[in-house]
């Protein structure tokens, strides 16, 4: 039997384009594909300069056969992660220790779930699981890393990696789901009669204001549309300031009408006459099953219009192509009265000091309950939020 060969890569071009698709299961979100990886690497986004080093992790037979590999980033901030983990860095700070870089694995500004080391199917997961995360640790304690954080983990990969000694920390996102619903009158059904009200309402304020939203995917797409949907993207950063979670170059955009990604891609276009001619625009990704939101803008202020292009037209698409599920991206509590509800997202911690790896391991039990209850109370629609307690050194 060959011997195993781990790799370290600074950079998704340092392992073939084949390889790395032929170890992706078929039901791998489009966001850890190679094309949409190498997309954020190769525009900028997802750079030293940036705060993101890639640093993917692989595993290999022989010299020539990849059998896994672990998509990790060094980070030097915790921006475009949306898992707020500042009080990790402030009990870090008490205890004396550098937060900063640390390892993540996630896919790069999408708070999507499915993380995963991908693992050929005719090896031992769990085996080689314990072995990359053992390299982990070894580099981790050659570069004096504190940290390595695996985000929006597959639930499938969680018990494989909690067996190897991960720490689960428990947080919420809001997802759709379409259950029984056949189409946009089975979703209006799902509410109660002042709700369904206030949905009509809402889509009756875009339709009054002139605007029709159209989706467009695959090769509808040009690059007028997609230079179009990142002023959209670029503008509605801007009005947030600092806070504007800018961090996707124009480049990036330019990439999305290449085949292997368009066919990912739907835009929603809200418009009074050609759909390439948007007022506003929304920019989702899907697969066979799921659709996500991510990016959004308009240059109109239009009563209701976010709601249209964000979630009932998503929603009514999604329906009509039988998808299983919406996820709306990060944030933004209003999405509870349109049918979203939370559900609960792990992401899985190995620390490497001893006092910080304690005290955050005994505050976890709490934390996580406390965040179960959060979700409950919230799909409840009680009126109270439960605060995980303070973590103190």
């Amino acid at each position: 039997m060959a011997s195993l060969t781990a790799r370290w890569h600074r950079s998704i071009h340092e392992i073939p384009q084949s390889q790395w698709e032929d170890l992706l299961a078929q039901q791998v979100s489009p966001f850890y594909r190679w094309s949409w990886l190498e997309a954020l690497e190769h525009s900028g986004s997802v750079a030293p300069d940036q705060g993101w080093q890639p640093l993917h992790l692989s595993l290999w037979r022989g010299e020539e056969s990849l059998i896994a590999i672990a998509p990790l980033y060094l980070k030097g901030h915790s921006y475009g992660e949306f898992i707020f983990d500042q009080s990790f860095a402030r009990l870090a700070g008490d205890l004396g220790l550098r937060y900063y870089p640390k390892l993540i694995g996630m896919s790069p500004v999408s708070p999507v779930q499915g993380y995963r080391f991908h693992i050929h199917p005719d090896e031992d997961a769990q085996d080689i699981t314990v072995m990359m995360l053992r390299l982990i640790d070894e580099f981790a304690a050659r570069n004096n890393i504190l940290s390595c954080n695996f985000l929006y983990v597959d639930p499938l990969w969680q018990p494989l990696a909690e067996a190897a000694g991960c720490a689960a920390w428990v947080n919420h996102q809001s997802l759709w789901s379409a259950e029984e619903q056949k189409d946009f009158s089975d979703y209006l059904a799902s509410f109660n009669a002042n709700q369904r009200r206030n949905i009509k309402r809402e889509r009756k304020a875009v339709n009054q204001s002139g605007l029709v939203v159209t989706p467009l995917t695959g090769p509808e797409l040009t690059p007028e549309l997609l230079e179009r949907m990142h002023s959209f993207y670029e503008q509605h950063c801007a009005r947030w300031g600092p806070w504007g979670s800018k961090y996707l170059q124009s480049t990036f955009f330019d990439r999305l009408v290449d085949p292997a990604l368009a066919r990912h891609v739907v835009l929603f276009s809200a418009h009074r006459g050609d759909p390439v001619e948007p007022v506003a625009m929304s920019l989702c990704i899907q697969d066979e099953s799921h659709l996500w939101g991510r990016y959004w803008g308009s240059e109109e202020e239009i009563d209701c219009l976010h709601f249209e292009v964000c979630y009932y037209a998503p929603i009514e698409w999604a329906l009509r192509r039988g998808l299983h599920s919406f996820d709306p991206g990060a944030g933004g509590s209003h999405k509870r009265r349109r049918g979203f509800v939370a559900q609960a997202r792990t992401s899985l911690h190995r620390w490497y000091d001893p006092r910080m790896d304690g005290l955050i391991r005994s505050w976890l039990p709490r934390a996580n309950g406390l965040m179960e209850e959060e979700i409950e109370a919230i799909n409840d629609e009680l009126p109270f939020r439960s605060k995980p307690p303070e973590l103190m050194a």
